[in-house]
């Protein structure tokens, strides 16, 4: 077995595990998705602030990682059904937003003692992982709960096959009939044909989606062109800071896929746009 073969099979059976884990977390309770997201938000802003140490910033990791941690779990207690258990909601609210405004103004407190070059730049870097990664996890725990009364992970699920869809149209397409470059500055291979290949993969899910959750096909179809548009953005922001730091993948956790940013980038910026298109919409 030559090494282009290997390569393809180790991307597919990593490609497959994670499918699984990520549809089973999904599906199995609101504990299980929280949990998912959480570990795919702090191994995000890990891939994230090693980007920018490469590029000579110092970020702040533990504050970093720890106001990531504190904005997650607040989102998480808002939505829970079972928050019962760690006290009144409004009361682990409350708690978790002390903690995350003292930790904001901590971090201008601990550049002072670091001695670093730019200390304007790491704070910024800090706190952009923490909006850049961290927030558009946050935000994807109330996508079950926006357009019912009810718990409905379907809704996530639908949302993730969006996405997907969106991806292998694109590619698909691109390799086909692709002339006309997209952005080959930052991503050679994209083409408008791709493009536009995506958009309408993606609306068809949409479709698809809303027909069998009993939804407005309309909405749907809404939902799947808003989330496709900006994941191609998300995936071009994502290989921008990449190049940036001078690297092919974000990281190396997934086996032939890269990092969680690799994996995830078309998600972190789409996420708060659907999270405002289903308050309004939907």
């Amino acid at each position: 077995m030559n090494d282009k073969m290997k390569n393809l099979v180790i991307r597919s059976l990593s490609g497959a595990v994670l499918g699984v884990v990520v549809l089973g977390a999904i599906l199995w309770s609101q504990w299980s998705f929280g949990a998912l997201l959480l570990v795919l938000s702090l191994a995000g802003m890990h891939e994230f602030y090693a980007l920018c140490e490469r590029r000579g910033e110092a970020p702040q990791r533990v504050l970093g990682l720890l106001s990531g941690a504190l904005l997650f779990a607040l989102n998480f207690a808002f939505v829970s059904d079972d928050i019962r258990i760690l006290g009144p909601a409004g009361h682990a609210f409350g708690s978790g937003m002390a903690f995350l405004l003292l930790l904001m103004p901590l971090l201008f407190v601990c550049e002072l003692y670091r001695k670093r070059e730019n200390p304007a730049a790491n704070i910024a870097v800090t706190l952009l992982g923490v909006v850049y990664v961290a927030l558009p996890f946050s935000l994807l725990l109330y996508l079950p709960i926006l357009s019912t009364d009810a718990w409905t992970p379907w809704v996530v699920v639908a949302y993730v096959a969006i996405i997907w869809v969106n991806d292998v149209c694109a590619y698909l397409v691109g390799m086909t009939v692709g002339r006309r470059k997209l952005f080959e500055r930052l991503s050679p291979k994209k083409s408008w044909e791709g493009f536009f290949g995506g958009l309408a993969g993606a609306v068809g899910a949409g479709l698809a989606a809303g027909h069998l959750l009993g939804a407005s096909l309309a909405a749907w179809a809404g939902l799947a062109l808003v989330a496709a548009v900006v994941a191609v953005a998300g995936d071009l922001a994502e290989s921008m800071f990449k190049r940036a730091a001078g690297v092919k993948d974000s990281g190396s956790l997934i086996p032939g896929h890269g990092g969680v940013l690799d994996r995830f980038d078309a998600m972190l910026l789409s996420a708060p746009f659907v999270f405002v298109y289903m308050i309004f919409v939907m």
